[in-house]
């Protein structure tokens, strides 16, 4: 059965730029991550539509690319059901990671410009602050921009976007802090790394390091799910 007082926090992100699915995506995303959307109730399209003020249809393409990704599951003429990242699920993402990233790093050394290294510099900076105060919700946005600049400046815009979609994916398990066990200050240092290669230039350094970086979060995000 629909549930929609389950949902009454559901709100649409500030426009940028993208189109109203989008928004959508992003809203039912972040609810899911929030709790609002729980895993096993079946919600209402129609429901969703109007506690977000739009219409069914980005509501219904919006469900469609998130079925896609994996993080609903369409229920035929019912709406659609929340579904949580498994074991098996983490580690597939991290192979398409590990696929992806490492390799992107050795090209944003090898060809960024000055502003994509201003870029990651900034970012890189900000998590550092907010480590400092242990502020996560300053700390994770930047982490996540960070992951997407780097694949930006390696010239790869479609892998920048497969890769914000495996990350929300992830972020589901909970805040990553406490799904794997390190500090802010960790995670930071971790990314210091891979940026400080970047920004000298050093390909196989950069590389090398968000591969351990990948390969560390993969281990522990898996034992968490398992306990």
């Amino acid at each position: 059965m629909s549930n929609m007082l389950l949902m009454p926090r559901l709100i649409l992100p500030s426009p940028a730029g993208g189109s109203l699915s989008d928004d959508v995506a992003v809203a039912v995303r972040d609810a899911i991550a929030a709790g609002e959307l729980v895993e096993g109730t079946t919600y209402s399209v129609y429901q969703l539509a109007e506690l977000l003020g739009v219409s069914r249809s980005p509501v219904r393409e919006a469900l469609l690319r998130l079925a896609e990704a994996g993080l609903v599951e369409i229920a035929r003429n019912r709406g659609f059901r929340v579904v949580l990242p498994t074991a098996h699920d983490i580690e597939e993402i991290f192979e398409i990671r590990l696929a992806l990233e490492p390799a992107a790093c050795r090209r944003a050394a090898e060809h960024a410009t000055d502003e994509h290294r201003d870029t990651l510099a900034g970012l890189v900076e900000t998590m550092r602050g907010a480590a400092e105060r242990g502020d996560a919700a300053s700390f994770w946005p930047a982490d996540r921009a960070l992951h997407d600049a780097l694949l930006r400046a390696a010239g790869n815009a479609r892998a920048a976007a497969i890769i914000d979609q495996l990350r929300a994916t992830t972020a589901l398990l909970g805040p990553p802090t406490t799904a794997t066990g390190r500090s802010l200050d960790e995670i930071h240092a971790e990314h210091a790394t891979i940026v400080e290669a970047v920004l000298d230039g050093e390909g196989r350094t950069a590389e090398q390091a968000m591969r351990h970086h990948l390969e560390s979060t993969a281990l522990l995000l898996s034992r968490a799910d398992r306990s």
